[in-house]
């Protein structure tokens, strides 16, 4: 476990301790994803040897970092797999960088939305006016929502 911690610390900072427990399982997918169990919840999920929370974990074990706010305009896209677009954005953290994972909050409530890869650092993206600045890799009611054991 103290292991899996650490390298969850390269995305959270100390808020990886959030993700600590009693027992770790590691479910392979044959595919580019690989799933932690934490004490028999799938907590994170690694891809491109990223490890980062699901969201069932951002939403279990809630963490301040690594967040993008969007209005609530873009809630019934991104929820739909969409990426995220500039104009919809309306808060997101300093630790954003390219090419890491973050997670996507809606603005009234802060309930995580998705799981992307920022395209840009939390500057650059702050500077953007328009465009595509997130992927979105993992959704509400997609397959690693969807997750059961």
């Amino acid at each position: 476990m103290a292991e899996i911690v650490r390298r969850l610390e390269d995305e959270l900072g100390a808020e990886a301790d959030l993700f600590a427990g009693d027992r770790v399982e590691v479910a392979e997918t044959g595919g580019p994803v690989r799933f932690y169990f934490v004490d028999r919840e799938p907590l994170l999920f690694e891809r491109g040897g990223v490890l980062f929370p699901t969201l069932r974990g951002a939403m279990a074990r809630p963490f301040s970092g690594r967040r993008i706010t969007v209005d609530m305009g873009a809630v019934r896209y991104v929820v739909n797999g969409a990426d995220i677009m500039r104009p919809g954005i309306v808060a997101l953290t300093d630790d954003i960088r390219a090419d890491r994972p973050a997670v996507v909050v809606e603005e009234r409530h802060g309930k995580p939305l998705a799981v992307c890869i920022a395209r840009f650092d939390a500057d650059a993206m702050r500077a953007e006016t328009g465009g595509k600045v997130c992927k979105n890799i993992h959704h509400v009611g997609d397959e690693i929502w969807e997750l059961e054991v």
